[in-house]
C-alpha cells in the first residue's frame, strides 16, 4: 500500500539551477528524486510545494512523495541525509494523508531577503546576502513594508511570463524589516507569491531605504498594476524560503 511522505528540506542553492528538474542541469528536485529512488529501489518523483530559482536558498522547503517502503516516516530524513550532498539536508520527515498535495492545501509561506549593508562585502556573507554599500534607512523600509500587508493585486511586483496566473491578487499577512548591525532582513509571509514577487518587493524597499523613492510610492505602485512602476529585481542569492504553515496539518 502506498504511503505519502512529506519532507522539509533545507539547501544552499548556490550550486543548483533552482528546484525544478531541467535538462542537463543539476537541481534540488533532481537530486532528491535520484537519492530517494536509489534508497527505496522505486521510481520516486517528489512533488514540491513551490519552485525556487537558480541561486535561491531554503530552510523550510516542502515536498511529498509516494512509496511502498515500510521505513518509519520520521526515519526517512536520517536515511536520506547519509547520501545527500552536504548542501542539501532533510530536516524533518513525516507521513501525511494520501490526498495531501503541498501546492493545493491552504497555507502561509514565509520568505526572508537578506542585505549586507557595509562599505565592503563580507566574504562569509557573499553567497547569502545582497551586498549594498551606502546609506540604507531600515526604518523607512519598515514603514513602506507595512503598506504591503493585506489583500492586494500584486501585478506590479511580478515578472511577466507566458504562464501568468489568472489572478494576481495575493494576501500578505506580515511584512517586517529588521536590522542588526550591517545586516538588514526583510521577512514576508503570505498565502502565495507571484513569479519574482519577493525579489521585486525587496528591490523596491531597498530603493525606499536609499531615499530614491517615497514611502507612499508603495500604494501607488500597487494600484498601477504595472511592473515598470516597481523597483529592481533584487539578486537571487539574498532570498531564502523559510517555511510553510499548513492549515490541514495544524492540529497534527
Amino acid at each position: 500500500m502506498k504511503r505519502r511522505i512529506m519532507l522539509v528540506v533545507a539547501y544552499d542553492g548556490t550550486g543548483y539551477k533552482g528546484w525544478q528538474i531541467q535538462p542537463e542541469a543539476v537541481t534540488i528536485e533532481g537530486v532528491l528524486n535520484k537519492e530517494l529512488s536509489r534508497l527505496l529501489k522505486e521510481d520516486i518523483h517528489v512533488i514540491g510545494a513551490s519552485r525556487t530559482d537558480s541561486g535561491v536558498h531554503a530552510e523550510g522547503a516542502v515536498c511529498v512523495f509516494d512509496t511502498e517502503a515500510f521505513i518509519p516516516a520520521d526515519k526517512f530524513s536520517f536515511a536520506l541525509n547519509q547520501s545527500l550532498p552536504a548542501d542539501i539536508r532533510v530536516l524533518r520527515s513525516r507521513e501525511v494523508p494520501p490526498e495531501f498535495h503541498p501546492r493545493r492545501e491552504k497555507c502561509l509561506k514565509t520568505y526572508r531577503y537578506s542585505i549586507w549593508n557595509d562599505t565592503f562585502e563580507l566574504p562569509t556573507k557573499r553567497l547569502y546576502t545582497y551586498w549594498l554599500h551606502g546609506s540604507l534607512d531600515a526604518d523607512r523600509m519598515r514603514t513602506a513594508a507595512e503598506l504591503l500587508v493585506g489583500e492586494h493585486d500584486f501585478k506590479s511586483f511580478s515578472k511577466d511570463k507566458p504562464q501568468m496566473p489568472e489572478s494576481t491578487v495575493r494576501r500578505i499577512t506580515s511584512a517586517e524589516v529588521l536590522r542588526e548591525g550591517h545586516q538588514v532582513d526583510i521577512y514576508i509571509t503570505g498565502n502565495g507569491f507571484l513569479y519574482n514577487m519577493v525579489r521585486i518587493i525587496a528591490g523596491t524597499l531597498i530603493e525606499v531605504g536609499q531615499g530614491k523613492r517615497d514611502v507612499s510610492d508603495i500604494e501607488r505602485i500597487i494600484l498601477a498594476r504595472d511592473r515598470n512602476q516597481a523597483g529592481q529585481t533584487a539578486p537571487a542569492k539574498g532570498l531564502c524560503l523559510m517555511g510553510y504553515s499548513y492549515e490541514a496539518l495544524m492540529t497534527d
